[in-house]
């Protein structure tokens, strides 16, 4: 009896697990969805990016900091000037450039246009392991060829999204959020420069995955990393955010649209989501998190144009879809890599088991997987 009763707890938990997972990862869409409608909204009505960023970031280490107490603290005495460098680059890379520049795009462009970008995130990611030699290039595998194809139809899409409008579509007969801050402000509007601050933060975000790699060997504690990176992140923002913007007014929050942004990005799009997300990942794998990109994509197109009236053309749909396709294209293959990765360190062949009589060498080390690459994806 004992026995069944285990064998049904079990159960029930794997079923609850069951829809928990999809359901937190949906959220945390959700949350991405709105923090990029808020950030885009306070952009409007004149927040500097770098004040939004040193705000979001400080908020962020207060809601992760009972964690990192709580699960990490005796790894403090571990904190030396090698771990904190390294933090501090994963800061500069992560926080300063990567969201920094996305804020710079979002405020020239739209929500709907910039959010391709969080999809191309993981392919950049993948190119630039690739041209470091951190990751090897395989055209031999069905799972390499997909990595590539999904690479190459991502690039695609994305050109199509930002060189091709087509015919403009007008779903709905007016926009519902009839406020000053759902119009942009026409000095900050350049589709072009957008892009290449959109551009620009991708390749910061692919380089901070693959210094999140080293971190994870420097300092292995995820709650204490991420809370102590928000703080470095918070003071770089706020040197750079003096030198861009010395008005005092530019840093004072009241009870308005700006302050409702930061809290919502910080709490929400940094603290919620950061916790979700490292439990689906010890659950299900770095890949899993990643599949759900395509409804915040979705879901931003839509309410972009149905609240603050941004125009869809046929270009930005066919670009999205082609991005999306690519996206899980490139998750295929990882996914299959990944796996026969896992099952050849389970059940290695047995002329590369070493043994008394093999005097083989083992599998040549650029082709294993460091710890902490199974971060990126």
């Amino acid at each position: 009896m004992v026995g069944i009763g285990k064998k049904t707890t079990a159960s029930s938990w794997w079923s609850m697990e069951a829809v928990m997972l999809p359901a937190s990862m949906v959220l945390v869409q959700v949350f991405t969805m709105g923090a990029l409608l808020l950030s885009k909204l306070a952009l409007n009505v004149g927040m500097e990016p770098f004040v939004l960023l040193a705000y979001r970031n400080l908020i962020g280490a207060i809601i992760v900091a009972p964690f990192a107490f709580y699960f990490d603290r005796a790894m403090l005495r571990k904190v030396n000037l090698k771990v904190m460098c390294w933090l501090s680059v994963s800061a500069l890379l992560g926080i300063v450039l990567a969201m920094g520049l996305h804020y710079y795009g979002l405020r020239a462009t739209n929500a709907a246009y910039s959010v391709n970008f969080l999809n191309l995130i993981p392919v950049v990611t993948f190119a630039m392991a690739v041209a470091l030699r951190l990751e090897r290039l395989s055209a031999s595998t069905w799972a390499g060829r997909m990595k590539m194809a999904g690479t190459a139809v991502c690039v695609g899409g994305t050109m199509v999204a930002s060189l091709y409008k087509g015919p403009l579509l007008h779903p709905w007969p007016t926009h519902l959020l009839h406020h000053h801050a759902a119009a942009a402000v026409p000095a900050h509007r350049n589709m072009a420069l957008g892009t290449v601050y959109l551009c620009g933060s991708c390749v910061a975000y692919a380089l901070w995955f693959i210094v999140q790699a080293r971190v994870g060997r420097v300092f292995p504690c995820k709650y204490m990393a991420t809370m102590l990176a928000c703080v470095s992140g918070t003071l770089q923002a706020l040197a750079i955010g003096a030198a861009v913007s010395r008005r005092a007014a530019a840093w004072r929050l009241t009870w308005d649209l700006q302050l409702l942004a930061v809290v919502y990005s910080g709490a929400l799009n940094t603290g919620a989501t950061f916790c979700l997300i490292s439990w689906a990942i010890a659950r299900r794998g770095p890949i899993y998190p990643s599949m759900f990109n395509s409804l915040a994509l979705v879901g931003t197109m839509v309410m972009d144009s149905l609240l603050l009236g941004t125009d869809v053309s046929v270009g930005s749909l066919l670009g999205a879809l082609l991005i999306v396709l690519g996206l899980y294209a490139f998750l295929w293959g990882k996914g299959r890599e990944m796996s026969k990765q896992q099952q050849h360190q389970q059940h290695p062949p047995h002329h590369l088991t070493p043994g008394p009589n093999n005097n083989q060498p083992p599998p040549d080390a650029s082709t294993a997987t460091a710890p902490g690459d199974d971060q990126r994806v």
